[in-house]
């Protein structure tokens, strides 16, 4: 199964939690019909990419990555690589590479949801994962990221990010 395949079948699949993200989904897999290339950095009216809030649940804190680009304290993620097999596999390598956390897991069920927004590339259709980082797991900041930071589930600021962890929290 390619990467745009999983893709559409993920998406086919999803439950969404609520009207707005329904008619995201709806719109992603609109997308997918219409570009084969909807998964790589190539289409440039569009691509998915995958990303995934790294959640300490215990401590109630997520680990959030200084956007070199952007400047922004953003969950990790990113765009689709040709070996990528799977939304849920890119979302989890790209969490990964960017925490440098060993013993990630994502949580079973899913994309957690949808968030699409405009980046100096292209629109970003991304699919939104959690993944559970092991107890005592320890970051480290790689060539992916500036910087990395816990922050308690109720210190996150951007507004699409606090989206995210209301909707992680829901589903922990």
């Amino acid at each position: 199964m390619s990467l745009h395949e999983d893709a559409v079948r993920t998406l086919k699949e999803w439950s969404a939690p609520e009207e707005p993200q329904e008619r995201l989904r709806q719109a992603y897999l609109d997308h997918l019909a219409s570009r084969p290339d909807a998964v790589r950095r190539s289409c440039a009216s569009g691509h998915l990419t995958a990303s995934a809030l790294v959640v300490d649940a215990a401590a109630g804190r997520a680990l959030l990555t200084l956007h070199g680009k952007l400047r922004m304290w953003l969950q990790t993620g990113g765009h689709c690589e040709p070996q990528d097999a799977t939304l849920a596999g890119a979302a989890l390598r790209e969490a990964t590479e960017e925490s440098g956390v060993a013993g990630l897991s994502l949580l079973p069920g899913g994309p957690a949801r949808l968030d699409r927004h405009h980046t100096p590339c292209a629109w970003h259709l991304d699919v939104q994962y959690v993944a559970l980082a092991p107890p005592g797991a320890v970051e480290a900041v790689s060539a992916e990221s500036l910087e990395l930071r816990w922050f308690a589930f109720d210190e996150v600021a951007d507004a699409s990010v606090v989206r995210l962890v209301e909707r992680a929290r829901r589903l922990l």
